[in-house]
């Protein structure tokens, strides 16, 4: 069987998009090098003009070894790990700097920064989404991008701001390249966003997105058949109202979903005056 390529060349969006998918996000120089040019060729061999004296041996000494990172444990033994480390904090303060600790996930290697929350910690409703981008892997917070934007637009849409909510994300590290976690990432890290639900203890839960939706929700169903939807939801301390809803960034992708969002937080909006119980 044979495979056909296009016959275009590949166009200027064509690399950026590559690069995009490669993980290369940000530029190291304004200016690019043409590292074709003259100017960066190796310079040509010459032969020697005058025979070079040899010097004397010098003493050397063995340059010490690099220091050694030590390597994720298996992601069983990592799930166990994060479980038994979440039951012993009490504050939110103690879940962050467990995370600073935690060596667990190797997503925490490749990232800039933890990007542990934003907004109230004594908030009625907690907004949780997958995984951090390059913008919240600069800032340490997340939602501060373009889909932050969005999400502030949507919550002012009914009468919240970032003083009357809270934010955080399943995975509390960003994936190189903006890739999705494996299943084994979103494990290890489940235990943790739970723990933060719990200790937050908000009257509503919103998942923003699909991950974030099937995990936290222990559903398989995709986020068509799930927004709207009020799910029942323990914290460990007491069952609150959940609901699933688009992304930001998808809805930045298929703006016609807007009006399925609108209508969520519309209900969302009457959940928080109390007219809605859960289940």
């Amino acid at each position: 069987m044979s495979t056909s390529f296009p016959e275009r060349p590949p166009t200027a969006r064509d690399l950026l998009a590559f690069y995009l998918e490669a993980g290369v996000d940000c530029a190291l120089n304004d200016e690019a090098i043409d590292r074709l040019s003259e100017a960066h060729q190796p310079a040509p061999e010459r032969a020697a003009e005058t025979p070079v004296r040899a010097l004397p041996p010098r003493a050397t000494t063995t340059p010490a070894p690099p220091p050694r990172v030590a390597a994720a444990p298996p992601p069983d033994i990592a799930a166990a790990t994060a479980r038994d480390a979440a039951d012993t904090v009490n504050t939110l303060d103690e879940l962050r700097e467990l995370l600073d600790a935690f060596d667990g996930c190797a997503l925490k290697a490749t990232a800039t920064r933890l990007v542990f929350s934003d907004g109230n910690p004594e908030a009625r409703i907690m907004f949780v989404g997958e995984a951090p981008g390059r913008d919240e892997d600069i800032e340490g917070k997340p939602f501060v991008g373009r889909s932050g934007k969005l999400l502030d637009l949507m919550m002012g849409a009914i009468g919240l701001d970032r003083t009357r909510v809270y934010i955080a994300n399943v995975i509390p590290w960003r994936p190189p390249g903006n890739r999705t976690p494996t299943p084994q990432e979103t494990q290890i890290c489940l235990p943790f966003i739970r723990k933060q639900i719990e200790l937050v203890d908000p009257d509503v839960l919103v998942c923003l997105g699909n991950p974030s939706s099937q995990t936290l929700l222990n559903t398989r169903e995709g986020i068509m058949k799930t927004r709207g939807r009020w799910v029942p939801f323990d914290t460990g301390k007491r069952v609150i109202r959940a609901m699933p809803t688009f992304h930001p960034a998808y809805l930045l992708r298929s703006p016609i979903y807007k009006r399925l969002a609108w209508q969520d937080l519309r209900a969302i909006r009457s959940a928080l005056s109390g007219s809605v119980s859960p289940g």
